[in-house]
C-alpha cells in the first residue's frame, strides 16, 4: 500500500513530517463504518521523538470516551511495564492500529485495517522511532507481516528496516490471564535493556522503508 500524500509535506524525508499534519489529513474520519458508532477519534499520546513507538490493537471503552490510548486499566498495566523498561509514558509514543473503537470490543476487521493503517504508517514515519513494540497478535502481524501468533514470536527481537520490533503480549491479556505477566515483565525488561546498550539512532536518510510494506 503506498504512503499518504500530506499536503505541504510531498518529498519529506523519516521524521520530517510533524505528527500535527498526519493528523489534519485525519481529520473527522469517515473511511470506514467504525465512524458511525465511535465517541472520539483516537490518534495517539506522547512524545513525538521518542525512541519508543507502542503500537496496539484498537480503543477501548475509556479511550473512546476520553480520546487518549490506553488509560483503562490495560494501561494502568502498560504503564507499570514500561517502568521495568527504564520508561515513563511520556517518553514513548503511544497508537494504535485502529483509530476508532471497535463495537463491543471486537477484534478489527481486514477492510477497517485497510482504511486505518496508513495513518499508522505516517505516524510511525513522523516518530521514526529506534523500537516499535507490538502489544498483541494484531499490532504484531501488521507490523511484521506475518500470520505467526504473539505467543510463539514473543521473548525477542525482530528487525524490519530501520526498526527494531519487540512483539509483546498484549497488557489486557495478562488481566484475564496472570500467567502472561512473568512473560510481560520478561519483555519489557528485555526492552530496557536494549536502550540501555544501544545509542540513539543517527539522522534518518532520505526515504526510508514505509512500516508495514515489504
Amino acid at each position: 500500500m503506498a504512503m499518504l500524500k500530506i499536503p505541504g509535506y510531498e518529498n519529506q524525508r523519516p521524521g520530517e513530517v510533524p505528527l500535527s499534519a498526519v493528523r489534519d489529513l485525519l481529520g473527522d474520519c469517515r473511511r470506514c463504518p467504525l465512524c458511525e458508532t465511535r465517541t472520539n477519534i483516537v490518534f495517539g499520546d506522547g512524545d513525538a521523538y521518542a525512541r519508543v513507538v507502542i503500537v496496539g490493537e484498537a480503543p477501548g471503552k475509556n479511550e473512546d470516551l476520553s480520546g487518549v490510548p490506553f488509560v483503562g486499566a490495560a494501561g494502568k498495566k502498560l504503564d507499570a511495564l514500561l517502568e521495568i523498561a527504564g520508561l515513563r509514558r511520556d517518553e514513548v509514543y503511544i497508537c494504535n492500529v485502529l483509530k476508532c473503537r471497535p463495537p463491543s470490543n471486537r477484534d478489527p476487521r481486514p477492510e477497517e485495517i485497510a482504511e486505518c493503517s496508513p495513518f499508522l504508517r505516517e505516524q510511525i514515519r513522523s516518530v521514526w522511532p529506534d523500537v516499535i513494540v507490538c502489544l498483541g497478535n494484531f499490532a504484531t502481524r501488521f507490523i511484521l507481516r506475518t500470520e505467526q501468533g504473539i505467543t510463539s514470536l514473543r521473548g525477542r527481537f525482530y528487525e524490519t528496516g530501520h526498526f527494531h520490533v519487540l512483539p509483546v503480549f498484549h497488557p489486557a491479556a495478562a488481566i484475564y490471564d496472570r500467567t502472561k505477566q512473568a512473560s510481560l515483565e520478561a519483555d519489557f525488561a528485555l526492552l530496557g535493556q536494549w536502550l540501555a546498550e544501544h545509542p540513539a539512532a543517527p539522522a534518518p536518510a532520505a526515504g526510508g522503508v514505509p512500516v508495514g510494506e515489504e
